[in-house]
């Protein structure tokens, strides 16, 4: 379990992005089905093949783009937030954080994991 965990903490940030953007053209392949009907029977006719499922397209489509946009959204907000507290290099600052900081480290790759014991090491934070 911890190696699954581990490679999917590793690529949260592309498959987030990937996640999205299939979401996106799921949605438009549903929205161009149901609010563009003519035109889009003549231009892009393998959507018409679906015909009703197109609905299930359109769902699917946005849950897909809902997960895909809040795994982005959190990895994006959590990085900010590790970044911006490890810049400083006031000890006393990264001490009263340090709780913080451990518990939004464990959800992000390695490298902020190394990054997070490299500057403890910096200011001898245990």
């Amino acid at each position: 379990m911890g190696k699954i965990v581990n490679f999917l903490r590793e690529i949260v940030y592309p498959s987030s992005i990937i996640l999205t953007i299939i979401g996106i053209i799921l949605i438009i392949f549903g929205l161009l089905y149901y609010g563009f009907g003519a035109f889009t029977q003549s231009t892009i006719p393998f959507i018409f093949r679906l015909g009703w499922w197109n609905a299930y397209v359109l769902i699917i489509g946005l849950i897909i783009f809902g997960f895909g946009f809040y795994y982005f959204y959190s990895y994006t907000t959590k990085s900010r937030f590790v970044k911006k507290e490890l810049k400083t290099n006031k000890r006393s600052e990264i001490q009263s954080k340090h709780q913080e900081l451990r518990r939004t480290v464990k959800h992000l790759p390695k490298k902020y994991q190394k990054m997070l014991e490299d500057k403890e090491q910096e200011l001898n934070i245990k």
